[in-house]
This record gives C-alpha cells, structure tokens and sequence, in this order.
C-alpha cells in the first residue's frame, strides 16, 4: 500500500525547535526525491525542502540556515529538523516526492509557532 505518514508537529514558541517525521512505503522511497512541503491557511502549497536519494539537498529561500532534510534509506524515512522557528512557518507540513504526486498527499502535520 502507497502510504506517507507524518509525525511531529506541535505548538512551540517563536525560536524554538521541531522535528517532524515521514515514514513512506518502500516503494515510494527508494527511487524518489523525497519533499517536505507546507501549506499556510489562505496560502498555497509551497516546497519547503527536498533531498535525493544519494543526500542531495535544497532549500527553499526562507528556510534556507534553519531547516534541515534528511534521510534515512535503512528506514524509509525522512526527516525536517527545524531550528530557530518563526510564526511565519506556522503551517501544516507534508512530505511526498518531488515532484509532487497528488495521490501521495498524507494528512500531513501542524506546526504552529507563537509569538
């Protein structure tokens, strides 16, 4: 079964820490570049970091120095560590390939970051 399954999200005040969670079935994982994205009320889905299968990472410009993807292939998984948090990046949080397929979207997780 095609699954993404996110994990992690919270409440946290500004300039705080996250680490949100993806665990993906198997055969999502291994070939695909992996994404988090996220998706604000009122706003449109937007990429927020993506990596490839060999690590090789890119950022959106307003996370760029505080976010950080990772993976592990062992565990099909992927991973946004998030550091120095902004009420801006509250949203909720999603991960999927990169690109996005619609029929990956999980339930994503909420990331709420009071001032």
């Amino acid at each position: 079964q095609v699954q993404l399954v996110e994990s992690g999200g919270g409440l946290v005040q500004a300039g705080g820490s996250l680490r949100l969670s993806c665990a993906a079935s198997r055969i999502i994982f291994r070939t695909n570049v992996m994404g988090w994205y996220r998706q604000a009320p009122g706003k449109q889905r937007e990429m927020v970091a993506k990596i490839t299968t060999i690590g090789i990472t890119n950022y959106a410009d307003s996370v760029k120095g505080r976010f950080t993807i990772s993976r592990d292939n062992a565990k099909n998984a992927v991973y946004l560590q998030m550091n120095s948090l902004k009420p801006e990046d509250t949203a909720a949080y999603y991960c999927n390939t990169y690109p996005a397929a619609q029929n990956y979207w999980g339930q994503g997780t909420q990331v709420t970051v009071s001032s």
